[in-house]
């Protein structure tokens, strides 16, 4: 796959007319949801809840628990256990955004009602059309991603069904294909899924493997489940709004994945998911009875 930049013109405006806040072209989310990446625009800009002043009273009525946030001057391949903080607290981190080279993601806002909202809205949008594709759309969750300009964030993978949206600011999205073997191996889901580990390392021959994408404010991009990616803020502030979602399908991979991985740490060569479907349904009910006697 060769390196392609596409710009947001190239998104298509068609939606059907009672869409308020999201717009896709129809045909292009039937033949790329969970595919393939595509960009949609949205009608969030305006939203006062995205503001820094508001975003800032955010952050100091979360938890701590649902703020990460450290020194955004990173490479792409980031050791997780050795991310440099900032030397800020929150509160400081928000208002000196511009300035203090940082990254921060507020986890969970949607346990704010007005938040919550934007979400709720957000995703009875998305289900009209991924429900045929994906049914059975759960766990659906909101995160807000603060970044100062140049800020890196770290090649990694996602577990949910993700529409990130770009509320101010720009950034490049570097995306590859979760489903090409030479990019993600059966032992790094497994590590992923089993092991919990995020961040990833891209290895050099395949950096010219990526879609590119020049996010802009106003519109937003679907990242297929466990799509490897890095981002570039561009030279402002960044504010963008993730909207993620999970279904049934999901947790079948976690579990086949998860029970590969604890064999492979004993010393076992574990058959890739997929590869044998009696095996693989023989796995997922053993994950689903150990699961649920707190097991695993």
């Amino acid at each position: 796959m060769s390196t392609t930049l596409l710009a947001p013109e190239t998104a298509s405006k068609t939606s059907p007319t009672n869409r308020s806040l999201l717009e896709w072209d129809t045909a292009e989310f039937d033949r790329c949801f969970n595919r393939q990446p595509f960009l949609i625009r949205h009608n969030l800009c305006e939203n006062p809840l995205f503001n820094v002043e508001r975003l800032l009273q955010l952050a100091q009525d979360l938890p701590e628990s649902d703020i990460e946030y450290n020194a955004g001057s990173l490479p792409i391949n980031q050791d997780p256990n050795l991310t440099p903080r900032n030397g800020l607290s929150v509160a400081d981190t928000v208002r000196r955004i511009k300035e203090c080279k940082s990254w921060m993601v507020l986890k969970h806002v949607e346990n704010d009602p007005a938040y919550g909202k934007v979400l709720d809205d957000c995703l009875a949008e998305v289900r009209t059309q991924s429900e045929a594709i994906a049914p059975g759309m759960m766990s659906a969750h909101a995160y807000i991603f603060l970044t100062s300009p140049g800020s890196i964030t770290p090649y990694h993978m996602d577990p949910e069904h993700n529409f990130l949206l770009q509320v101010h600011g720009s950034k490049i999205v570097h995306m590859f294909d979760g489903n090409d073997p030479s990019i993600v191996s059966q032992e790094e889901f497994e590590r992923f899924y089993g092991g919990r580990v995020r961040n990833m390392k891209l290895a050099d021959e395949n950096r010219s493997k990526s879609w590119v994408f020049d996010l802009q404010s106003g519109y937003g991009l679907h990242f297929p489940v466990t799509y490897p990616h890095f981002v570039q803020n561009c030279d402002e502030v960044s504010v963008s709004l993730s909207i993620t979602f999970r279904t049934p399908d999901l947790d079948r991979r976690l579990g086949l994945h998860s029970i590969n991985w604890s064999l492979r740490q004993r010393g076992w060569k574990p058959a890739p998911v997929g590869k044998h479907p009696l095996l693989d349904e023989a796995k997922y009910q053993y994950y689903r009875v150990a699961r649920k006697l707190n097991m695993i």
